[in-house]
């Protein structure tokens, strides 16, 4: 019986051991499988791709969650297409929708805010930079390897190990039985491979640093701007009423507005959207600054943090990050100069906007009811959200035809729109001339030739919104006229 009892125990003992090797077997395949499957992601596969596919997973997946939980009670389901729509112009941050935003329950709210969130310019920048850090992983050195394998062996005279051997052992090119016999050209290379290792070391540290700082950037903003908006409406009676009237818990509007706002989106948790709080001017205006600092203004923002935290920690991460921003790859970060001017421009344009806005606006219908003071507060809010973030607390409708092609115009321009004086431009030029020569004979790819200026895409698309919507614009003018299809496409 004891012997039955043992012989048990030792098979036991050995189907244990023989799971615990095949578990770990395929442990370490599926690893690496991920592993290769990710690797190829980041080197091999075009990153317009990469981004195509994660909005489109991101889509599906809020599409998903958003069917799942349950509308409002007491109101209707939305169809399919409205719901997946909704998730989509979440997830791209285009802040169009089918679907009244009070139909959405608490917990779909809280849904599109993630996805407002994962979809803004500066979150998917930021996936992208930590994506991108993984080029510049610091590959074995085979020099010490080389250098070791040399001393062992010894330099025989009849120079056994040829230059062909030694280029199969390390990526070093050829390699001569001469120069195996002189130290010197040894030691200069080992010299030069240090400190373009050291230099890929360096730029591997700051992209990291770089990237956990745009992370805390977001982090900071969303959690001081959500406070101050949650402490704002609690405290003040008219916009406390407004939510408990429409049923909308005080933290989700709080949270779901300044994602929305830092990301430009213009989504806002009531049908009306920011109209219905066109009185609360302090509301207003803890929202502009929002609004700049997570688009037009993001670069200058970005520059001034990471040049304070090089002032007060003295690393050389920041540094390098500030001497070398074009080799970050990072096309948020733009130079000082750069940074500068487009400030500068930011608030010049807006000045611009905002004498016409109030010069125009001033006595019109659109501003009836509002005081002195709030008609200031709201024009400046109304022209900060003309450059894209698409928040709105007057009636577009009633709005001047002027000012619409004035907003037309803003909404067109690049976000990182600047005027550069001519001799700075110059300089620039001359920069990106002496970097860009070496990859003039690079050919271009399939994607870049079929590539249209943004004006192109804005008139094929308003020509074919024309043609399709044409039966309408015939009866229902007032709503459909070749004016608001453009404000709505450039939007």
């Amino acid at each position: 019986m004891s012997n039955t009892i043992i012989c048990f125990g030792r098979k036991l003992e050995h189907f244990s051991s023989n799971s615990r090797s095949k578990l770990s077997c395929f442990n370490q395949s599926y690893r690496g499988l991920i592993s290769t499957c990710f690797r190829f992601l980041v080197f091999r596969v075009n990153p317009f791709w990469v981004q195509l596919a994660y909005f489109i997973v991101v889509s599906l997946v809020g599409f998903g969650a958003l069917k799942m939980s349950n509308p409002k009670s007491g109101s209707v389901s939305p169809n399919n297409i409205d719901v997946f729509f909704t998730s989509v112009s979440a997830t791209t941050v285009s802040s169009m929708s089918t679907v009244e935003m009070e139909v959405f329950s608490n917990t779909q709210l809280i849904i599109i805010t993630i996805l407002m969130l994962v979809g803004g310019e500066v979150f998917t920048s930021m996936l992208g930079l930590l994506l991108g850090r993984f080029r510049f992983e610091k590959r074995p050195s085979f020099d010490g390897d080389i250098v070791n394998s040399i001393s062992n062996r010894g330099l025989q005279s009849d120079c056994s190990l040829t230059s062909k051997n030694i280029s199969q052992e390390v990526e070093l090119g050829r390699i001569t039985c001469s120069a195996l016999a002189n130290e010197k050209p040894i030691t200069d290379l080992e010299s030069n491979k240090n400190l373009t290792s050291d230099s890929k070391s360096l730029k591997y540290k700051a992209t990291g640093y770089l990237g956990y700082l745009v992370l805390g950037y977001l982090l900071v903003v969303h959690a001081v701007g959500s406070s101050l908006v949650s402490m704002y409406v609690s405290l003040v009676p008219s916009a406390r009423k407004i939510l408990k009237t429409k049923g909308i818990d005080i933290r989700t509007f709080s949270f779901f507005t300044v994602v929305s706002t830092l990301a430009n989106c213009g989504f806002v948790p009531t049908n009306e959207n920011m109209i219905v709080f066109k009185k609360n001017s302090g509301l207003l205006l803890l929202l502009i600054p929002q609004i700049l600092i997570g688009n037009t203004l993001y670069p200058a923002c970005l520059r001034a943090l990471i040049w304070v935290l090089d002032k007060m920690t003295k690393k050389v991460e920041f540094s390098y990050i500030l001497k070398n921003w074009k080799e970050m790859g990072y096309s948020h970060l733009l130079s000082g100069l750069h940074s500068s001017f487009l400030a500068a421009t930011v608030f010049g344009l807006t000045l611009v906007q905002f004498i016409l806005f109030c010069s125009m606006e001033w006595n019109s219908e659109t501003m009836d009811g509002f005081s002195s003071y709030q008609k200031v507060v709201g024009s400046l809010f109304q022209v900060v959200n003309s450059r894209y973030a698409g928040e709105s607390v007057v009636d577009l409708s009633t709005i001047s035809s002027a000012i619409l092609v004035l907003f037309v115009v803003m909404m067109y321009l690049p976000p990182y729109t600047s005027f550069i004086p001519i001799k700075y431009q110059k300089k620039e030029i001359e920069k990106e001339k002496v970097k860009g020569s070496q990859n003039e004979s690079a050919g271009k790819s399939i994607l870049e030739c079929v590539l249209f200026s943004q004006l192109s895409y804005l008139a094929i698309f308003i020509i074919l919104i024309c043609i399709s919507e044409r039966q309408k614009l015939k009866e229902d003018p007032l709503n459909f006229n070749v004016l608001n299809i453009t404000i709505e496409v450039v939007r």
